[in-house]
């Protein structure tokens, strides 16, 4: 498996280096209860609500032999989510497994916790990310 972020159509690209151990995505609904005289509560179903994703791992500040990727080390991951997050550009989270794309995801960065937790020097850090939907105007009536 492999986790990538990237911005405007791949122009720069960063792949994860160590993969986290878990990863969930929450999908959720936009259900409303009500309550009807002749039947009690009911339920309407909604629409999806926006997805939404955390990923916990480190940026390594060294090469250790099970990285997937040495391009980047330890800050130099840092200042490039940073750099996004003042661009204020959506994000692309693709989860790639066996040459297959499981997620592809455009999302906003909604958090980025990071800091140094023992000698090593790596980077650990939590990325919270969640769904962007590019808005469709439709152009009837115009």
């Amino acid at each position: 498996m492999d986790i990538f972020l990237s911005i405007n159509n791949r122009q720069q690209v960063i792949k994860l280096p160590v993969l986290p151990a878990e990863f969930k995505i929450q999908s959720g609904m936009k259900n409303e209860t009500y309550d009807v005289i002749s039947q009690g509560e009911i339920k309407l179903i909604g629409m999806p609500t926006l997805k939404s994703i955390s990923l916990q791992s480190f940026f390594p500040n060294r090469d250790y032999s099970f990285l997937r990727n040495k391009e980047y080390k330890g800050w130099e991951y840092v200042e490039a989510i940073e750099k996004w997050k003042e661009e204020r550009v959506p994000i692309r989270l693709i989860i790639s497994e066996a040459s297959r794309d499981i997620i592809n995801m455009p999302c906003s960065i909604e958090s980025f916790e990071y800091g140094l937790q023992d000698g090593t020097g790596d980077i650990y850090y939590t990325i919270t990310l969640s769904e962007f939907k590019f808005i469709e105007l439709d152009q009837r009536g115009i």
